[in-house]
């Protein structure tokens, strides 16, 4: 049950739940059990520690490493002095990792061994960072994470918190080749668990044993282990996916509740011995971040036995947005391709330019209007007013509602693409690629791909006289942005496709290879 008059804000979930059931396990990692009284004390010990380095409402500390219990200690211990967690995305370049650094003023930056060189290349350019904390220790020059938080108090700090403190700030690609950091709010947490509480797949019983395996830089992902915290459930947390040990860790912890992109559904669709396996304790699969294929989603619900219900959100929305019941994936009910309806106490509709709600069938951008809307882009008040006009988020997702209400998304008002579940924007590829010597012009789209839904395309146009292959022009991306982000394929013409103003026809580069598609985001 989500008690949310109990638990108003973040920092009021381990709190209650050590008072509730203290000896009861919060936390699953690699072995590691952690009671909700644990949490408590270590998130009190976080913050602190925060506290004699200086660290004040409104501040931002930073996180850098893969999934881990640990994240969940640091996320409530900011929240216990009223400061933001950066949940920075582990799988950036280093030139985007200092800009997130740098964009978020963080002042702590708590960073696991994985990243001890990367966090050193860059350091120089990352005036804000004060304290370095070395999540597993075996560094010279920072402090080990659980020798710190040894030297602090277990005392609770007991601020006052408030509705709109800034808890978590999640980056999102950019538009411009800048991603905006997405302020969410104690209030957009509230929220959104109050209109989950009403919605069977964010359902879980005290106990139960929830997976937690997609990234903690995502919303989803920290959604999951919220949900768990805030239910009293046991959230089993994975460092990073491989479909066999998320089989095994299914099997062994007897997951009852998760949550999986399509392209991780995939994957384990197509393990080796899958339909010997053993999930006879899955009550119910969410899914969403990307369309999933009709017969993708049908054999799954094969294998797995289970409940599949879809979610469809936004970072700007706390996650947010719609659901399909279970009830609606019966193939007979003809919903396999709709994201479902409105949560509870949100407003959704499809507009047109001037923001007229167009007729139903029509397509028209999806915009919502909720609680749980973000605060803001931080620092970025033109991109804010730009993204919500009287409270409501435009999602540049054009989109579509049947005559039952189910929302359908048709494709993009923006070009963003989603490759496996992550968002990515041509802007961010296409300024890494004009640095390329050879490359006089270049457009960026999405293009099919069976596996993760869509898959980055390079469109480059040559200098005069000079010669590149595929594979440096990849290589090259490598060294300037994230490898998720990278082209997976470069094709070369003659000149790009523009308008009148010169802006590229995307939509024109894009037709041949999605002739036949009536979903134009796979």
């Amino acid at each position: 049950m989500i008690d949310t008059k109990a638990m108003p804000n973040l920092a009021d979930i381990p709190r209650y739940q050590a008072e509730v059931r203290g000896s009861e396990i919060a936390m699953w990692f690699e072995g590691r059990e952690t009671s909700y009284q644990e949490l408590n004390e270590r998130a009190n010990q976080v913050a602190n520690g925060m506290i004699s380095a200086g660290v004040e409402p409104g501040n931002r500390v930073a996180f850098l490493g893969k999934n881990m219990d640990v994240y969940y200690e640091i996320l409530f211990g900011a929240n216990k002095v009223r400061a933001a967690l950066a949940a920075m995305n582990n799988r950036l370049a280093a030139p985007e990792l200092q800009f997130v650094l740098s964009d978020s003023q963080s002042v702590i930056l708590f960073v696991a061994e994985d990243y001890y060189d990367i966090v050193e290349s860059i350091l120089a350019d990352c005036p804000n960072v004060k304290t370095i904390i070395a999540i597993d220790g075996n560094h010279n020059d920072w402090v080990d994470y659980n020798e710190w938080c040894s030297r602090q108090i277990q005392a609770d700090p007991n601020l006052e918190l408030q509705g709109d403190d800034d808890v978590l700030q999640l980056y999102t690609s950019g538009t411009t080749g800048l991603p905006k950091g997405v302020q969410l709010t104690n209030n957009n947490f509230r929220g959104f668990f109050e209109q989950a509480a009403e919605l069977i797949w964010a359902s879980y019983d005290v106990g139960d044993p929830v997976i937690d395996a997609m990234p903690l830089f995502h919303i989803a992902g920290v959604n999951i282990g919220l949900l768990s915290f805030i239910q009293g459930a046991k959230a089993v947390i994975l460092r990073e996916i491989h479909p066999v040990h998320i089989l095994d860790i299914i099997e062994q912890q007897k997951i009852r509740h998760g949550f999986l992109v399509p392209a991780v559904i995939l994957m384990l669709t197509q393990t080796l011995g899958v339909r010997e396996r053993d999930f006879s304790s899955f009550h119910i699969m969410a899914y969403g971040a990307s369309p999933i294929a009709e017969s993708l989603l049908l054999e799954a619900a094969d294998i797995f036995g289970c409940k599949f219900t879809q979610v469809y959100g936004l970072t700007e929305t706390t996650g947010g947005g719609t659901y399909m019941l279970p009830e609606a994936h019966d193939p007979a009910r003809g919903k396999l391709r709709s994201c479902g309806v409105p949560y509870p106490g949100t407003e959704i509709k499809c507009v047109d330019e001037s923001g007229k709600e167009v007729d139903q069938g029509e397509v028209g951008e999806i915009i919502i209007k909720s609680n749980f809307v973000m605060k803001g882009y931080w620092n970025r008040p033109e991109a804010t007013s730009d993204a919500i006009k009287d409270g409501w988020f435009y999602t540049g997702d054009a989109g579509y509602f049947d005559d039952e209400g189910f929302l359908y998304i048709h494709d993009r008002v923006k070009d963003m693409i989603v490759s496996g579940g992550e968002n990515i924007y041509p802007a961010e590829v296409e300024n890494a690629l004009f640095g390329y010597p050879a490359i006089a012009d270049v457009a960026v789209i999405g293009v099919p791909d069976e596996k993760w839904g869509e898959a980055v395309k390079a469109i480059v146009v040559l200098k005069p006289g000079f010669e590149a292959s595929e594979a440096d022009i990849i290589s090259y991306t490598k060294t300037r942005i994230a490898g998720y982000k990278c082209p997976k394929s470069v094709d070369t013409i003659e000149a790009l496709p523009r308008n009148a103003s010169g802006k590229v026809l995307r939509r024109q580069l894009r037709e041949p290879y999605w002739e036949g598609i009536g979903r134009r985001v796979s």
